[in-house]
């Protein structure tokens, strides 16, 4: 069943969504995900840890750090260390 609602967005936000071809999928799904955020913080904190958007951010920021570290050359040995993994388990299944 779906309920038709009507919001007041900043223009910047509204903008957006009018590039969306299916609008309503579009906010279902980001409300779909908050509220999933919203219980995972809740069940971290009754499990003792203290999320705060100060802890959030830093973590963002700690990950996109790591993210910039990526190099080709990186991204190179892996793929390789992949298709070496691949290929022995390959030969072991034989």
């Amino acid at each position: 069943m779906t309920k038709k609602i009507t919001i007041s967005l900043p223009d910047e936000l509204a903008a957006r969504l009018a590039e969306e071809s299916n609008v309503s999928a579009y906010v279902a799904e980001a409300l779909r995900r908050r509220i999933a955020g919203e219980r995972t913080r809740e069940i971290l904190r009754k499990s003792g840890f203290a999320v705060t958007e100060a802890g959030v951010a830093r973590a963002h920021a700690e990950i996109e750090q790591l993210k910039a570290g990526i190099t080709p050359e990186l991204r190179e040995q892996s793929a390789q260390l992949k298709t070496d993994i691949l290929a022995a388990r390959a030969k072991a299944r034989r």
